[in-house]
């Protein structure tokens, strides 16, 4: 019977936790023994004793839990613990760890793990396909975050979302432009819309410009946008040029705007710029920007990350991990990410990885001390040539 554990989150700020009592449920009736941190659900609502109601047991410390467990589930990517180790170094040889890491940006990470004879899985990878969805922690996390911005940009404008007619007068509703209509795209024009204003959107993929429209948006069509999409969906790396292009045309929609909520990310790499410094100006004073992207460089050049500033009176706020802000409904959404992609290698209570499976292929970063994502031993070994 394999051991799974579930640490407390240590990263600043990170409120959620990667099971809940309904996915220990599943995970016990999967034939494993599952333990909890001590305290590791309370940012997000859950008490030991809705784990232990479940059939978890609740270690004391991480080092404990982590040192006999042959699998960890895990928000973040492994860190260096308070305690003083790093969470790679708290694991036995051959365990399984599975988290939100982005492999090209934890590269002494992958190596750690790589010589320590981790197998190290990587939720940022999951797939795009149909039959992940359910796995699909990427769009389940950007979903939140995407509600969430909205809220803030609401929260910090001086004006009214909807339209409204009151005895004094009219009141017109705010102007809000989304940038990528992603995941978090989507749900911030659904959720600006709810709140009734006007809202406009563009992106690099001329073919979610359906989807914009089907929410009440309208779609801003920039030249070159067809060919920025790849074979899994994903928005490709957009070329300076189209990039000249998108602010240019976008730009003079953005200076009209009450808000502008970016959320443009690769996966992987720096956050494309979006909003350069010039057309922050342009804006009208109490407007704002929201930046999604904040964690990744951002899409606005005045952005910084965790804060809010000003700019000639236009407001920009670089949050930090917004699905953690909602950390109960982001916990309850995560766990059954990580649980139900964890099961699919799971086999009468045992371990059993099938790399035929490309769920689990495309996720692996390392197996049996070799690096299986592509990107990464290839920028590893580039580092390793020219050291």
């Amino acid at each position: 019977m394999a051991k799974v554990f579930i640490p407390k989150e240590i990263a600043d700020g990170e409120r959620r936790v990667a099971a809940s009592p309904e996915t220990v449920g599943k995970l016990i009736k999967a034939g494993l023994e599952v333990s909890i941190e001590a305290g590791a659900g309370r940012m997000a609502g859950i008490r030991d004793d809705d784990y232990t109601g479940a059939g978890a047991s609740i270690q004391s410390s991480a080092a404990d839990g982590m040192s006999q467990a042959d699998v960890i589930l895990k928000v973040r990517e492994p860190m260096p613990h308070p305690g003083g180790k790093h969470e790679l170094e708290m694991v036995k040889e051959g365990a399984v760890f599975v988290s939100f890491l982005v492999p090209q940006s934890a590269q002494d990470d992958v190596v750690k793990a790589q010589d320590r004879g981790i197998q190290l899985f990587s939720m940022n990878l999951i797939p795009r396909i149909s039959r992940a969805q359910s796995m699909d922690a990427l769009s389940s996390q950007a979903n939140i975050a995407g509600y969430k911005a909205v809220l803030l940009a609401a929260a910090q404008l001086p004006r009214y979302f909807p339209l409204l007619m009151t005895a004094a007068g009219t009141v017109k509703p705010a102007r809000v432009v989304i940038m990528g209509a992603g995941v978090a795209g989507l749900q911030a024009i659904a959720t600006a819309k709810r709140l009734g204003a006007q809202v406009w959107a563009t992106d690099v993929r001329l073919a979610v410009k359906e989807q914009v429209e089907s929410l009440g948006a309208k779609f801003i069509d920039v030249p070159g946008m067809e060919d920025l999409e790849d074979e899994k969906g994903y928005a490709k790396p957009p070329t300076p040029e189209f990039l000249e292009r998108q602010r240019k045309i976008v730009g003079d929609q953005i200076a009209e705007s009450d808000v502008v909520i970016t959320t443009a990310l690769i996966p992987g790499r720096k956050a494309p710029m979006l909003v350069p410094k010039e057309l922050v100006e342009r804006m009208r004073p109490g407007s704002c920007i929201v930046d999604i992207a904040a964690e990744q460089g951002g899409n606005c050049a005045a952005t910084v990350p965790g804060e809010t500033v000003e700019v000639n009176g236009v407001y920009i706020i670089g949050p930090r991990n917004l699905p953690a802000s909602l950390s109960a409904n982001a916990s309850e959404l995560y766990a059954r990410n990580i649980t139900t992609f964890f099961l699919s290698m799971v086999k009468d209570g045992e371990l059993n990885f099938n790399f035929e499976d490309e769920v689990i292929a495309d996720s692996c970063v390392v197996f049996d001390k070799e690096i299986k994502h592509g990107p990464t031993a290839s920028l590893i070994a580039n580092k390793g040539a020219s050291a």
